[in-house]
């Protein structure tokens, strides 16, 4: 167990996720939907032009392409049909079981309610900057668990975090951590500070905007 102070330097609401979309992506997507020598198209254009072949079907048949696309084999075919429909009206990065595909049907969300003009659910997110300083041995390996377990001391007693995982807060191992943390990079570092670029769901962390600075204890995982 270390003893911390957490400093949130910066918070913001983003609806689309840094670097989610390449020119490779749209140029896989196009080809997925038959498009012809989608290499050749100008890099400005791409996106949209990715966004109006969508557009030529029918929202359930676009989203399928899609998550066919950023799920590639990690769920059956008859899955992807069935959140094919779901994601119509369903935010499924919050509501799906397998939190491990939450990024993806976040990003896949993203470009078909911005390729429909609104018919999808519009996704939030949250990128915010930490400033942590202390015994940072905690971090060297598998930083995820501690650091969310430091997060959520600064965060209401009532947040989604505290209430779904109390237990795995308080105890030995919290592999879900690393899923609740979409994207985290290291800023800075030195012996005794370390500042973090994190981006999650709005579902997990949005109360972390009340957050300024605060004082914790947590631990990393135990690993057997």
């Amino acid at each position: 167990m270390s003893l911390l102070e957490v400093k949130i330097l910066s918070f913001e609401h983003i609806s689309e996720l840094p670097g989610s979309w390449s020119k490779s992506d749209y140029i896989n997507l196009l080809n997925a939907m038959d498009f012809d020598n989608p290499e050749e198209i100008k890099d400005a254009e791409i996106k949209e032009m990715c966004m109006m072949a969508l557009t030529d079907f029918e929202p359930e048949k676009a989203s399928k392409i899609v998550l066919s696309y950023v799920i590639e084999d990690r769920l059956t075919e008859g899955q992807i049909e069935n959140l094919s429909h779901e994601i119509l009206t369903e935010k499924l990065w919050e509501e799906y079981p397998e939190l491990s595909l939450h990024p993806d049907l976040f990003r896949a969300t993203q470009l078909l309610y911005e390729a429909f003009n609104g018919k999808f659910p519009r996704g939030e997110a949250v990128h915010f900057q930490a400033q942590i300083n202390g015994d940072l041995s905690i971090f060297n390996e598998d930083p995820e668990a501690p650091l969310v377990r430091a997060l959520v001391a600064g965060m209401s007693e009532s947040s989604l975090v505290n209430r779904l995982f109390s237990e795995k807060l308080k105890g030995a191992t919290f592999e879900e951590a690393k899923d609740i943390l979409w994207k985290l990079d290291t800023v800075s570092s030195d012996d005794t500070s370390v500042t973090y670029d994190i981006v999650s769901s709005s579902y997990w962390l949005d109360d972390i905007k009340y957050a300024d600075s605060f004082e914790t204890e947590a631990q990393p995982d135990i690993v057997e």
